[in-house]
């Protein structure tokens, strides 16, 4: 049996993730992603990214600002320059690894349905 406790924590760690689980599940936002990491780990600008994954400008843009806003990437300025980049460091990432993590545990206690 699997403990009660432990679901509502799982559950609560999952409403505390909606926002970056939603950024990172859209393909584009993978694509994107995929970019930042094949990049210099000092930043990217957003036309370079353009160029990688054959979006618009503007669509680049906006799919920055919401993994952004999900905490899964950071944006540093130099002058007038943006640069995105993606950091081992945040949160956000971290908490995604520990839910995963979590739910990994949960399986290895249950027993097996086959």
């Amino acid at each position: 049996m699997i403990n009660t406790n432990e679901i509502k924590q799982l559950t609560k760690e999952f409403k505390e993730c909606q926002k970056s689980l939603s950024a990172i599940g859209d393909e584009t936002r993978q694509h994107i992603i995929i970019s930042l990491l094949e990049c210099d780990c000092k930043g990217v600008r957003v036309g370079e990214i353009t160029k990688k994954t054959n979006l618009s400008r503007p669509a680049v843009s906006h799919h920055l600002q919401i993994l952004k806003d999900a905490g899964i990437i950071g944006m540093r300025r130099e002058g007038t320059k943006n640069y995105y980049y993606l950091d081992s460091k945040k949160t956000e990432l971290n908490k995604l690894m520990k839910i995963l993590q979590h739910v990994q545990d949960i399986l290895e206690k249950a027993p097996h349905r086959e």
